[in-house]
C-alpha cells in the first residue's frame, strides 16, 4: 500500500494547486486521478482569471430565467427538461440562495478569494516556470444593445461597491481601436484587474512542478472507496490502495458521487460547459472578450483561439450538443469579423461543480478528522486555484490561513 502525508483525489487544477502548496509546506503528496491530469473542466475552459466574476450565478431571478429558457436548447443558462429529483432538490436550494442579500454577501466572499488568487498568480508563474501564455492585460465585456447594458447595471453597481475596478469605453471609439470587432458596439466595460492564460498549459505546468518537487501523480486510477479514521485515510479502487495521514477530495463535479459513499452532503451539481478551439485567425481581439448578449467568451493566445461558455444542467450527459456548439459560433459572428479560426482543432464539453450557494467548499469534511474537501468552484476553478491551494495547505498543516475560511467551510451544509 502506497503511503503519503496527503493523498489528493482529483488531478485537475484544484487538486494540483493543493498538491503544490502542500509540497511547499514539506508534505509528501500523492495525486490520484481516474483519468488523465487536467482532463476535465480544467482543460477546455477559456482561461480567463476574473475577479470581475465575483457576483454569483445564484442571483435574484436566475432560476426563473432558467425555467423560461427550458424550451430554448441553445440558451446560455439551460435547464434540460427531465425527471431528476436530485437536480430539482438542488435547484430549490439554489433558488433559496438567489436573494439580493446573499448575492451581495457571496460576491464579497468570492472577491476575496478571486483577488487573492489573482494577486498570487504572477508569482506562481515565475516561481514554477509555468509557460502558459499568461497575460495580465484585463478582460473586456462587449455590449451591442442599450437594454443589455442597462440590465448589467445592477451587477456593475455591485462590483463597483465591493471594489472591483472597471472602465467604460464608448463603443464606436473601442471599435476604431479594435479592428477585430464589427460596428454596432454600444459600450465596452473593461476590467483591468482580470487576466488570461491557456488553461491546459497551466495545468500541465502545475503537474510538472509537482513532479519536479517530489510529488507523485497516478493517472487512470479510479478511487471507489475511502475509509477515514482517527489514524488517517485509505483510498482504494480496482488498481490499488493509497494511505495518507490526510486526504483531500478535489474531484470537481464528481465530488457529490464520491461523497455519497462517505455519507457526506456535498450539494454540487454538474454544470456542463462547451468550447471550440481553433487555430488562430488572422484577426483576433487584443484582449479576451465577453460577448455579453450571447454569453460567449473569446480567448486568443499565440498558440490558438477559443470560443466558450454556457451553463447546461443535464446531469452527466456525455454527448456534445451540436446546437449549443453552433450557438457559440453564431454568437461570435454577430460581433467579430473573423469569428472562427481556419482549422477547428477541438470541440469540447466539461462539467463544472456548482454548489447551491455558488461558493466553494474548502475545509475539513464534517465528522472527519483527516478528510478534507476542495470543490464547488463552479466556473472559477482556474481563477481561484492559487488561493485555494494555499488555503487548503494552511488548513491541513494547521497554519494561520491567509483568508477567512469560515464562509467556505463544508460544515455549512451539514
Amino acid at each position: 500500500m502506497d503511503r503519503s502525508d496527503v493523498v489528493i483525489i482529483g488531478g485537475g487544477v484544484i487538486g494540483l494547486a493543493c498538491a503544490l502548496a502542500l509540497i511547499e509546506q514539506g508534505r509528501s503528496v500523492r495525486v490520484v486521478d481516474a483519468g488523465r491530469v487536467g482532463g476535465g473542466s480544467s482543460h477546455g475552459n477559456c482561461g480567463t482569471i476574473t475577479p470581475s466574476h465575483a457576483a454569483p450565478l445564484a442571483a435574484p431571478g436566475s432560476v426563473a430565467k432558467a425555467l423560461r429558457w427550458m424550451l430554448t436548447p441553445d440558451a446560455p443558462f439551460y435547464l434540460k427538461p427531465r425527471f431528476d429529483p436530485a437536480l430539482w432538490g438542488w435547484m430549490l436550494r439554489f433558488a433559496r440562495h438567489s436573494t439580493r442579500s446573499h448575492w451581495r454577501r457571496a460576491a464579497e466572499i468570492r472577491l476575496q478569494i478571486l483577488q487573492a488568487a489573482r494577486d498570487a498568480l504572477p508569482e506562481w508563474v515565475e516561481r514554477y516556470g509555468l509557460d502558459c501564455e499568461y497575460d495580465p492585460a484585463g478582460v473586456d465585456y462587449v455590449f451591442r444593445t442599450e437594454k443589455d447594458l442597462q440590465d448589467f447595471g445592477d451587477e456593475l453597481a455591485l462590483l463597483d461597491d465591493i471594489g472591483v475596478a472597471y472602465e467604460r469605453v464608448d463603443g464606436a471609439a473601442y471599435v476604431r481601436d479594435e479592428p477585430a470587432l464589427r460596428d454596432g458596439v454600444v459600450q465596452v466595460v473593461r476590467f483591468p484587474g482580470d487576466a488570461r492564460l491557456r488553461p491546459n498549459l497551466y495545468v500541465a505546468g502545475l503537474a510538472r512542478a509537482v513532479r519536479e518537487r517530489g510529488g507523485t501523480i497516478v493517472e487512470e486510477c479510479e478511487v471507489t472507496a475511502i475509509e477515514a479514521g482517527d489514524g488517517g485515510v485509505v483510498a482504494s479502487g480496482p488498481d490499488g490502495q493509497f494511505r495518507g495521514r490526510d486526504l483531500i477530495v478535489a474531484t470537481g463535479a464528481w465530488s457529490g458521487r464520491l461523497a455519497r459513499r462517505l455519507r457526506l452532503r456535498i450539494p454540487v451539481q454538474p454544470g456542463k460547459g462547451y468550447s471550440i478551439t481553433y487555430s488562430r485567425p488572422s484577426l483576433v481581439p487584443r484582449r479576451p472578450l465577453v460577448l455579453h448578449e450571447r454569453s460567449v467568451c473569446v480567448s486568443s493566445w499565440d498558440s490558438g483561439y477559443r470560443l466558450g461558455s454556457t451553463m447546461e444542467f443535464s446531469g452527466y450527459d456525455s454527448t456534445l450538443n451540436r446546437r449549443r456548439l453552433d450557438a457559440l459560433e453564431r454568437g461570435a459572428a454577430e460581433y467579430l469579423h473573423e469569428p472562427v479560426g481556419p482549422v477547428k482543432e477541438e470541440e469540447w464539453y466539461g462539467w463544472r461543480p456548482l454548489s447551491v450557494d455558488d461558493l466553494p467548499l474548502l475545509g475539513r469534511a464534517p465528522g472527519h478528522r483527516h478528510l478534507w474537501l476542495a470543490t464547488g468552484h463552479g466556473m472559477l476553478g482556474v481563477s481561484m486555484s492559487t488561493a485555494t491551494g494555499r488555503l487548503m495547505s494552511e488548513l491541513v498543516c494547521g497554519l494561520d490561513p491567509h483568508l477567512d475560511p469560515a464562509p467556505f467551510d463544508p460544515a455549512r451544509f451539514a
